[in-house]
């Protein structure tokens, strides 16, 4: 009996070590830190630890990344996954701490200052940019994701693995069938081409780094990236022609050159785009018809749960481009934009203006879209919005054809930088009708006569939008009225 007792308590000692063993191991892993490639460019203006309630703190390697082409800035970049609640702290080793803001403000991300330092924690992956005394360019970026769970097999035949380290490939080409991935800790220095391919996948937690572009994506159907992070490519991050099927997700961009737009689709339908952080010197999203090799209408496009930051030119941008010979003219149509935040928009130039601009030429015609629950930071310079038919003489030949049937729900705007904003059409056959606003806010006051008496005005003049010629059936109204 004393044997059994002894053989039983034996056992139950060795399955509370493995036990215990085996739950040490699961929570040293709620924080997963990647190798830093020698010779990757760091930035040394901050010092950036992380840990859980588990395991002691860890310092994270900044990237160096650049940022405006404006005057194109040195910023700092750190990345990480984590499944479980982490605390940062962030040492300034360049000024000292008078103010701090964690951004998209809609985060709330509680935070404390203690001498030279933040301390923050984070309950779930998200992507944000800490800033000292209000110094948006010679900030923090952090971006999270959480843990990989079925990292694929190297040895599958149809998949190129980039394993841990710098991989200079200047055109890495793939296949129809063929999925690339990056390990976490990869860098390729290059760009990847998807072209008259199907069925390809390209993901992981590496970086495409100083790229002539970062993917292309042509002719091409059922192409999907995620998760990935692209630095300072020379042109665009994503850029689409005469595709279908897209699923974008996750990855986060750097840009600080001219033309460096992040998402460019041209005659591209059926796309998602979800949870990307997009920091681009242009377009940080554009949409348009006809360019160059790609023909055709675009539809059917959502872009959702994401930050957009453009430096230079527009977060969003729809229709300049298009397919000026033909008689029809292509349709841009059935677009969302959801759940978005905007940080930054900065341009000079009134053209190239507007938070939210569906500014059409070259005989484009933008129809049935809607943007909901966005919410728009103060930005440096530029219009909320811009809604024209408009002929570009710089890159069109011919104006657009109209604009119409726009839901504008729930737009958010705080800051005292906004320029007075346009809708306007071209000619009594090209014009902007249908165009509705619910819920417009601008620094808490609701655009509508909820919150408005206006009198001898119109709504429009608190909104600071010029509603110009061949406009027709513009209204403001609460989310509640239909």
């Amino acid at each position: 009996m004393n044997k059994t007792f002894d053989l039983s308590s034996a056992f139950f000692s060795v399955f509370l070590i493995i036990a215990l063993f085996g739950f040490q191991i699961t929570i040293s892993a709620a924080v997963h830190i990647f190798p830093t490639p020698e010779g990757m460019p760091q930035n040394q203006d901050f010092e950036v630890f992380v840990s859980d309630a588990h395991t002691p703190e860890k310092k994270l390697f900044s990237y160096e990344v650049e940022v405006d082409a404006h005057q194109v800035r040195k910023s700092s970049m750190v990345y990480f996954d984590f499944d479980e609640p982490v605390y940062l702290k962030v040492v300034s080793k360049k000024a000292s701490i008078q103010s701090v803001r964690i951004r998209p403000l809609s985060y709330k991300i509680a935070f404390t200052t203690s001498g030279d330092t933040v301390s923050f924690r984070l309950d779930k992956p998200v992507n944000i940019s800490v800033e000292l005394n209000d110094d948006i360019f010679n900030n923090l970026q952090i971006f999270t994701n959480y843990p990989e769970k079925n990292k694929p097999n190297p040895d599958d035949p149809n998949l190129i693995y980039l394993g841990k380290g710098i991989h200079e490939i200047k055109e890495l080409r793939l296949k129809s069938n063929q999925n690339l991935y990056l390990e976490g800790g990869a860098v390729l220095k290059g760009k990847v081409v998807c072209d008259k391919v199907q069925d390809v996948k390209i993901f992981g937690r590496g970086i495409l780094y100083r790229g002539e572009r970062g993917i292309e994506i042509t002719h091409s159907e059922h192409v999907s990236v995620e998760d990935l992070i692209f630095i300072n490519p020379t042109h665009y991050t994503i850029y689409g022609g005469q595709s279908k099927n897209l699923e974008i997700s996750g990855i986060r961009s750097f840009s600080a050159r001219g033309w460096s737009d992040g998402i460019d689709l041209m005659s591209c339908s059926d796309v998602q785009i979800d949870r990307v952080f997009m920091r681009n010197s242009d377009d940080c999203i554009a949409l348009y018809g006809h360019r160059w090799n790609f023909y055709g209408n675009s539809k059917n496009i959502q872009v959702k749960n994401s930050t957009l930051w453009a430096d230079v030119a527009h977060p969003i941008m729809i229709g300049t481009h298009g397919n000026f010979r033909w008689r029809k003219g292509e349709i841009l149509e059935n677009y969302e934009f959801k759940n978005i935040d905007i940080l930054n928009h900065d341009e000079m130039q009134v053209d190239y203006q507007g938070c939210i601009a569906i500014n059409v030429s070259d005989q484009n015609l933008a129809r049935n879209m809607r943007f909901e629950d966005i919410r728009i930071e103060n930005f440096e310079q530029g219009q909320l919005f811009n809604i024209r038919v408009a002929y570009n003489k710089k890159y069109a030949k011919k104006p657009g054809r109209g604009i119409e049937n726009i839901i504008f729900r729930n737009i958010e705007y705080n800051g005292d930088n906004a320029e007075t904003s346009i809708i306007e059409g071209y000619d009594a056959k090209r014009m902007v009708k249908n165009i509705r606003f619910e819920g417009l806010k601008i620094n808490g006051t609701e655009i509508s006569t909820k919150d408005i008496d206006p009198k001898y005005m119109k709504l429009s003049d608190f909104a600071k939008i010029y509603q110009g010629v061949h406009v027709e059936n513009i209204s403001f109204t609460t989310l509640e009225e239909k």
